[in-house]
C-alpha cells in the first residue's frame, strides 16, 4: 500500500503537459527573436566598419569568358586566377582579398561551368588592402 501512495503523489505533482508546451513554444520563439536581433546588430557593426575603412570604391563586370578555353576541370580555378588579375590590374594593386561570397558565386555550379562574367564592388581600406565583394541587385 505504501508504493501505490507514493505513485498517486507523484502523478498529482506534475503540472499539465499542455502548460509545459506552450511555455516552451513561448521561450523558443523569444530565443529566436534574441538571435536575430543579435544577428542584425552584428551585420550593422559590420557595415559600419567596412564604410569607415572605405578609401576607394569602385564598381566592375568582369569578364570570366576566356576561362572557357581552359580544359573542362581547370575552368574555375582559372576564372578566380583571371578575376584577380583583373583586380589587380585597374586597382594598381598586389594585396587582393576575395571574399568567400564571390568565391561561392564563381564556384556555385561546380569546376567545369564558372559564369561567364560576374559583377563586383571592389573596396580599398586605408591600409592598402582591396576586397572584392559581390555587388548587390
Amino acid at each position: 500500500m505504501e508504493g501505490e501512495s507514493k505513485e498517486k503523489t507523484e502523478g498529482e505533482e506534475l503540472p499539465p503537459e499542455t502548460s509545459t508546451e506552450e511555455t516552451e513554444g513561448e521561450e523558443e520563439a523569444a530565443v529566436e527573436e534574441e538571435k536575430e536581433e543579435a544577428e542584425e546588430a552584428e551585420e550593422e557593426a559590420e557595415r559600419e566598419e567596412l564604410e569607415e575603412d572605405i578609401v576607394e570604391e569602385r564598381f566592375y563586370v568582369v569578364p570570366l569568358s576566356k576561362a572557357w578555353t581552359s580544359p573542362r576541370r581547370k575552368r574555375t580555378p582559372r576564372a578566380i586566377r583571371i578575376l584577380r588579375s583583373f583586380i589587380k590590374r585597374h586597382m594598381k594593386t598586389e594585396n587582393v582579398v576575395i571574399t568567400n561570397e564571390v568565391n561561392e558565386r564563381i564556384w556555385s555550379r561546380g569546376i567545369e561551368k564558372p559564369p561567364r562574367k560576374i559583377r563586383v564592388r571592389v573596396v580599398r581600406d586605408s591600409e592598402g588592402v582591396v576586397r572584392v565583394h559581390l555587388a548587390e541587385g
